[in-house]
């Protein structure tokens, strides 16, 4: 399993804070993007923005990083701050 984590604004507009899914057929954090979208479709305009931001195990990652059961992936809006 692969444990989904949403942060700031995200939770709120998924409604959602967290979630596990089947690592099974998953293998980069775009996939994992598209596994969302069809667990719920009405999260795909949340999920493909491409400001995003997504971590594997609390480290900064890309769209093409190899993930693996048992990796907690968090997905979150942009920071900005002063």
């Amino acid at each position: 399993m692969i444990k989904i984590v949403f942060f700031a604004a995200l939770r709120e507009q998924l409604d959602c804070c967290d979630l596990s899914l089947p690592a099974t057929g998953i293998t980069t954090i775009n996939q994992l993007k598209i596994a969302l979208i069809n667990h719920q479709a009405s999260w795909q305009p949340y999920i493909e923005n491409y400001s995003l931001l997504s971590a594997v195990n609390h480290e900064m990652v890309h769209g093409e990083h190899m993930i693996k059961s048992g990796d907690e992936v968090a997905f979150f809006p942009p920071v900005s701050g002063g």
